[in-house]
């Protein structure tokens, strides 16, 4: 025989391969739709627990999406109107200087406001004080536009149709998040209770098995 290690040999083609792991993964997942010795009734019980909870999800979510957005867009656009009719915009005055900002130009300094007291007149002619928030770097005196309500207090302006279209689409989300973690909460809970009840009923057949496996001296 000749001494030396023998060469290495190529793998054989008719050696089966891996399976992927997202193939063994839905082999798992399927486990207990299979018909084998160790499935448990319990275990077909959550599958189909499972399968219809995401059925019911699944169907559920565009209804609670449309109903909860509709009654929030409608709810909206009648805040909206009210807002319309009992909301005026008016111009007001300084009463004293605004506050400087500490970095004057920066970007910041162009969104930042400060809240200053502010004179208006209101549609009855009365005139009113009450605290804005304006510009920083604004002298008494300046004049601002702002926005009041029936009882002479500072407000904002009505909603935008944008402002109402983005608030509904928010609770249509919140809407169909809340059917989607119901769904979660429910197989969360039956999946709970069927493992209780097989730890039991494991419990149960290993106290009449262990004593035939125990051995008296």
């Amino acid at each position: 025989m000749s001494g030396g290690l023998p060469r290495s040999q190529p793998p054989s083609e008719n050696l089966p391969s891996e399976e992927p792991a997202t193939e063994e993964l839905s082999r798992v997942k399927l486990w207990r739709l299979r018909r084998n010795p160790l499935r448990r009734p319990t275990d077909l019980l959550q599958a189909w627990v499972g399968l219809g909870l995401l059925l019911a999800v699944l169907a559920a979510v565009p209804a609670a999406m449309f109903l909860v957005g509709d009654a929030a867009f409608r709810h909206y656009v009648r805040t909206a109107e009210h807002q319309e009719q009992t909301r005026w915009q008016t111009t007001a005055v300084l009463v004293h200087d605004s506050p400087r900002h500490p970095e004057p130009g920066s970007e910041e300094a162009k969104t930042a406001r400060y809240p200053v007291q502010v004179r208006f007149t209101d549609p009855g002619g009365r005139t009113r004080t009450a605290r804005a928030d304006v510009h920083p770097g604004l002298s008494a005196g300046s004049s601002v536009d702002v926005w009041a309500d029936t009882d002479g207090r500072i407000t904002e302006p009505p909603m935008t149709d944008d402002q109402i279209r983005s608030r509904s689409m928010g609770w249509a989300i919140i809407a169909a998040l809340t059917v989607c973690a119901a769904g979660a909460a429910a197989y969360g809970t039956t999946a709970l209770a069927l493992r209780r009840r097989n730890l039991s009923a494991w419990a149960a057949a290993w106290s009449r098995t262990a004593p035939r496996w125990t051995t008296s001296p």
